[in-house]
Formats: structure tokens, C-alpha cells, sequence
């Protein structure tokens, strides 16, 4: 992300909540479609072209985490911090709205649930 150009760099790491939706959540597993990889690769490549960025990163963890863990972590850089929001903001809608990666979410009362299946 350091680049001499880069008046901003922005850096977003999501984490596994305790709560969801007024339920207590006790942990998660994401599982990924085996094109999952190319998908985030592609999304990086689009919001690149849609923003003024030095460069732009993502990953998203797979597999069990508990309440704290880190899931998902974007970055970009940009000459001005304003191009720099606005692409991880891009960047991480995006992804979650489009890369084949999905949560089964585990309740503290036994109940769980899958989230963002096609």
C-alpha cells in the first residue's frame, strides 16, 4: 500500500461480533465456491478502474472462527485520503455482495443459519 504518491491509505478489517441481529453469536465458518479466489481478484480489478487508486488489496478469511477472530481485511491507496475511503468502501461492498464466499452462523441457544447464499 506505501507508495510515495499516497497521501492516504485506507484499511478496513472486519471481525466476527458477538451479536447479530439481538442473538448472541458463539462463532462462525465461512465456506468458499473454489472460484471464490479469481472473484475477489476480479472485484480488486474493477474497483481499481472505478477509483483514482495507487493500489487496492483484499482477503477473506475461510474455515471456523469464534467472536473476535479477524474475517475480512481491504486496503487501497490513493494520492488524496477521500479516494481512499471511497475504494475500500467500494471495495468491501462489493465483495460481500459478490464473491461466492458464505457464513453459517453459530447461536449461543443452538440455532444457526447461513448467510449470503446464492
Amino acid at each position: 500500500m506505501t507508495d510515495p504518491g499516497a497521501g492516504g491509505i485506507c484499511l478496513f478489517v472486519g471481525t466476527i461480533r458477538a451479536e447479530d441481529d439481538g442473538r448472541d453469536v458463539e462463532g462462525l465458518g465461512y465456506s468458499a465456491h473454489p472460484t471464490a479466489e479469481t472473484a475477489l481478484a476480479e472485484v480488486c480489478a474493477a474497483v481499481a478502474i472505478r477509483h483514482d487508486v495507487i493500489a487496492i488489496a483484499a482477503v477473506h478469511r475461510v474455515g471456523d472462527l469464534v467472536v473476535g477472530d479477524l474475517a475480512t481485511v481491504v486496503a487501497a491507496s490513493a494520492p488524496h485520503r477521500g479516494d481512499a475511503f471511497a475504494a475500500a468502501k467500494d471495495l468491501i461492498d462489493t465483495l460481500k455482495s459478490t464473491v461466492p464466499i458464505w457464513k453459517h452462523q453459530r447461536f449461543t441457544d443452538g440455532q444457526a443459519e447461513w448467510v449470503g447464499l446464492p
